[in-house]
């Protein structure tokens, strides 16, 4: 589906109720908006036997003839990995509902109780509200114009944003008690953002997974029911349970790599504390390795964003031939007149980190790129950092 035009999300919701139940096809939503390469790209990848626009639906017919999806997909959602190819996550109708019930269980949210969809509909978290809603039995509230008062105007209960979202909301005076809750989730949360939103009146409850897990699966730190959490012997977080994918489409390579046993073994570095919560490191090929040392870019972000003068940054790794990369902070200052200098910047990071973790490279930008689901484009970052003339 190329869910564009006026009632595209409630097309889009007609077609996941139909898949969940049986009694339509499996769905595959692209971002109508893509470049066309891409999406010829994507199609091509997934070879889906029809493509639904606005405009009506035609059978799709790929260079290379493909087996249709297992009997059990409602769903491909199509995401990428850092080298940017194409993946399309098979998830089964009974996985997406398993995620939705323990997540409406966990919130304590009551039948009835309508949903905000913000986020796009192309995206896991996005359809996962939709899911939420039909299992809730009550129509969603679809509108991507998440202004100040949109909270209080949708009349619903439950809401699912990305950090950027609640950290506009927060700045904006929002009334953030005007729903029960506010699930926040899809990049790493700066840290103040949840203490503003806190005392803006949100009950926020932060959320991690991804595609593969049919969306958020540990919710504060706390896997969902029937959901186990362990940390590999790599550092990577594992994750076991009914709400896991079903493979990746026409990639077994891919999806061999992705599961050990019972488990899917994903991408992010992790640690579990004394009290059972777990504690995202960030993405192990997001790890920058500088004269033999490993620095977690998520780590040296976090630090970032407590240092004065920073409104938000981003850490890459810049190729470099006598350290093999160099850890380079884009930094978004809050004064674009008066960014805080380069020596401010390391010395604030060696305070909370080793030394080797503080950037050796500084590069001011008015705004970070970002992706479609409000994460940092990396690699547009790391396109702009080896093009710059240092």
């Amino acid at each position: 589906m190329l869910p564009g035009g006026p009632g595209a999300g409630e097309r889009v919701l007609g077609a996941l109720e139909a898949a969940l139940a049986g009694t339509g096809p499996a769905i595959l939503p692209l971002d109508p908006a893509l470049p066309r390469p891409r999406l010829a790209a994507l199609l091509e990848a997934f070879a889906p036997s029809a493509v639904e626009t606005a405009e009506g639906t035609e059978r799709y017919r790929p260079a290379r003839p493909a087996p249709g999806v297992g009997p059990d997909t409602a769903l491909v959602i199509a995401t990428s990995g850092s080298t940017g190819q194409p993946k399309g996550t098979e998830l089964s109708a009974a996985a997406l509902l398993a995620s939705a019930r323990a997540s409406l269980r966990r919130i304590g949210a009551r039948p009835g109780e309508r949903w905000l969809c913000c986020l796009p509909v192309f995206h896991i978290a996005g359809i996962q509200v939709l899911v939420r809603s039909l299992v809730a039995g009550a129509a969603p509230v679809i509108d991507g114009r998440l202004g100040p008062g949109a909270l209080a105007a949708s009349g619903c209960a439950h809401v699912a944003v990305v950090p950027t979202q609640l950290r506009r909301l927060a700045d904006a005076g929002a009334d953030l008690s005007a729903v029960a809750t506010i699930l926040l989730g899809g990049a790493a949360v700066p840290p103040g953002l949840l203490a503003d939103a806190r005392a803006a009146g949100g009950r926020v409850i932060t959320t991690y997974g991804m595609s593969e897990t049919s969306g958020g699966c540990v919710y504060d730190g706390i896997a969902l029911d029937d959901v186990s959490v362990e940390i590999g012997p790599d550092g990577r977080i594992r994750i076991a349970g009914p709400v896991l994918f079903s493979g990746y489409r026409l990639r077994p390579d891919l999806t061999a790599q992705a599961r050990d046993g019972r488990w899917f073994v994903t991408s992010d570095l992790g640690e579990i504390g004394p009290s059972g919560a777990l504690r995202v490191r960030g993405r192990a090929d997001d790890v920058i390795i500088t004269g033999g040392e490993k620095v977690v870019a998520a780590e040296v972000e976090a630090a970032l964003a407590t240092c004065a003068g920073v409104a938000d940054a981003a850490v890459v790794g810049r190729p470099d031939a006598e350290w093999g990369e160099v850890v380079t902070a884009v930094v978004v200052p809050a004064d674009l007149s008066a960014p805080p200098p380069l020596a401010e910047i390391r010395a604030h990071v060696r305070d909370r980190l080793p030394g080797y973790a503080a950037p050796a490279a500084l590069l001011v930008v008015p705004e970070l790129p970002l992706l479609p689901s409000g994460k940092p484009d990396r690699e547009a970052l790391r396109a702009r950092a080896a093009a710059a003339p240092w």
